[in-house]
């Protein structure tokens, strides 16, 4: 017998703690339509964990699934935002789509790179677990000009799509041990595009040594055998004392002839520097990482990493598309630009002029058919009543004629002399006699019945 699955029914994260935390907040779809790669797959579901806790993560999209049916189908979930992939002829493009009014954006994506990717290029590499995904990452909008007059429009519509991506920061009331990852969103003037990073936060030991971090922190999964015995105890079994360990410089063969280390090296393994150096405002994740310690702050990239190049803005969502607000490689003058809105002016009212006329026939038609059925039920009340009546006079007929065959009857009798009795007529002596006699003969006792014999049952 198959194992029975059993299917989450819980909210992820804070949010099932706290239920009225999920309200205002973004929600989005991400996924992929058409024919892509097995790479470009990847990236999608890489993606969402950029996104978690706030996004369907389990998605599954079928290859008769079109982009409307998304479409319909986010707002009765409190989908927020659309971001989906697809393979073009000239390279992947996403779109990210703010439900439900619009507007759309679309992107060329330049150059991407995976998780995995970026695992095997680092030398410290971070596993990821799903304590991480647990909350929202923070967000980082650099090199974005600030919104001006002077700024074009497309760049701040930009800024605030990202913005809206995810949820908003509160400081008041945000809990330092949330904070475990940040996403940076990175405008390049000079190329014209935008890179988005995915990064995890650390918190180290600050003014040690390595090999010091090392001891307080615990041995590495990394610097650990890759067996089963892997622990999370420094083995110091190759050394003949620790002050090889910790006092020994890089490339050296064992400690300095007077048993110290010396300020170079110690300056020069020091973890950390005064910029990255911050006070915990509260208790974090990680050994030792108490309210009030000095720790040092870093930024281990997991990705994925991609670099995109916005192509067009438009007002609407896919299929309801109305004016152009940006193109990267088309441009039009004020007047080409005021005829498309009066085009599309007149569509939309084309449109619902449509609708409404497509609506008046469905209540006409409901109104149409309404009126059938009444009809067909009166008619049948007539047709009951009709019935009734045919049966009534076929009863009526039915006691005339008999009736009718009785009088028939006895006038036959009348006129037949055969068989019709005469009151007149007298009965002889003889025939009285045989009568008594006769009645005498059947009062005469009889004699009981006799038994049937039935065959015992052995």
């Amino acid at each position: 017998m198959a194992r029975k699955r059993k299917n989450r029914t819980h909210l992820k994260g804070g949010v099932a703690s706290n239920p009225g935390a999920a309200e205002g907040v973004p929600k989005s779809f991400v996924i992929k339509h058409g024919q892509v790669g097995s790479s470009l797959a990847q990236l999608v579901r890489d993606f969402r964990k950029v996104m978690e806790p706030n996004t369907a993560s389990r998605l599954r999209e079928r290859a008769r699934n079109k982009l409307r049916d998304f479409l319909t189908m986010a707002p009765a979930l409190g989908v927020t935002h659309l971001l989906a992939f697809t393979l073009t002829d000239v390279a992947p493009s996403m779109r990210i789509v703010r439900l439900s009014a619009g507007p759309t954006l679309s992107f060329r994506v330049e150059r991407y790179s995976l998780m995995k990717d970026l695992v095997n290029s680092s030398r410290r590499a971070r596993s990821m677990s799903t304590v991480e995904y647990l909350s929202s990452p923070l967000l980082v909008l650099a090199s974005f000009p600030p919104p001006s007059p002077t700024t074009p429009p497309h760049l701040t519509l930009l800024m605030k799509t990202f913005q809206s991506l995810f949820p908003p920061l509160a400081p008041q009331s945000l809990s330092l041990s949330s904070a475990r990852r940040v996403v940076l969103v990175h405008y390049n003037a000079e190329r014209g595009t935008v890179d988005v990073r995915h990064y995890l936060i650390t918190v180290k030991p600050y003014g040690v040594s390595k090999r010091i971090r090392r001891v307080l922190e615990g041995a590495s999964a990394k610097s650990a055998p890759s067996t089963a015995t892997a622990h999370a105890t420094l083995d110091l079994g190759s050394e003949k004392d620790v002050a090889d360990f910790l006092l020994r410089r890089r490339g050296e063969p064992g400690p300095s002839s007077d048993g110290y280390e010396s300020a170079a090296s110690s300056a020069s393994s020091a973890g950390g520097d005064d910029g990255d150096a911050i006070s915990l405002a509260d208790d974090y994740v990680g050994r030792n990482n108490k309210k009030g310690q000095k720790r040092a702050v870093k930024l281990d990239e997991v990705g994925p990493r991609m670099e995109l190049r916005l192509i067009k803005i438009v007002e609407g969502v896919p299929g309801k598309e109305g004016g152009v607000l940006y193109h990267e490689f088309v441009k039009k003058s004020k007047a080409e630009a005021k005829a498309q809105k009066a085009d599309h002016a007149a569509k939309e009212k084309l449109r619902l002029q449509r609708r409404k006329e497509q609506e008046a026939n469905v209540q006409r038609k409901k109104a149409a058919l309404e009126g059938d059925k009444k009809g067909k039920n009166a008619g049948e009340d007539e047709d009951d009543e009709d019935q009734d009546g045919e049966n009534d006079e076929d009863m009526e007929a039915d006691e005339d004629v008999i009736s009718g065959g009785e009088e028939d009857l006895s006038g036959d009798d009348a006129d037949d002399g055969e068989g019709a009795w005469d009151d007149e007529e007298m009965i002889s002596e003889g025939e009285d006699e045989d009568e008594s006699g006769s009645e005498s003969e059947e009062e005469a006792p009889r004699p009981p019945p006799k038994k049937l014999k039935t065959k015992s049952k052995r």
